[in-house]
């Protein structure tokens, strides 16, 4: 069974940094891709970032290109993102997932719990 638990997260203010952690079960860390999404209010849920297992190739949404960092500690079956240069646009629930590509498209496909992250003005 695929499992992803995540933590870190909070207030932050603005450009601040923030680091979320995402551990994921045996097989879930074994998947095609590990990525997170965020979903703002009134929003729907979008792609950040995603890391590919077998060269650990990562991707980015343009929003967050050059301030968020995706890694993975094979040894530890974990997935961060770095968050840094936080703007209040940022603020969002943060969601990690098993991904896979289709196409050009990067689709959850099994999800951790979502936590929130809030960054001041």
């Amino acid at each position: 069974q695929e499992q992803l638990v995540e933590s870190g997260g909070g207030l932050v203010q603005a450009g601040g940094s923030v680091r979320r952690s995402c551990a994921a079960s045996g097989r879930a860390f074994s998947s095609y891709g590990l990525g997170w999404f965020r979903q703002a209010p009134g929003k729907e849920r979008g792609f950040i970032a995603a890391i590919r297992r077998s060269d650990s190739t990562t991707y980015y949404a343009d929003s967050v290109k050059g301030r968020f960092t995706i890694s993975r500690d094979n040894a530890k079956n974990m997935v961060y993102l770095q968050m840094n240069s936080l703007k209040p646009e940022d603020t969002a629930v943060y969601y990690c997932a098993v991904v896979i590509l289709t196409g050009t498209n990067w689709i959850g496909v099994n999800w951790g719990q979502g936590t929130q992250v809030t960054v001041s003005s």
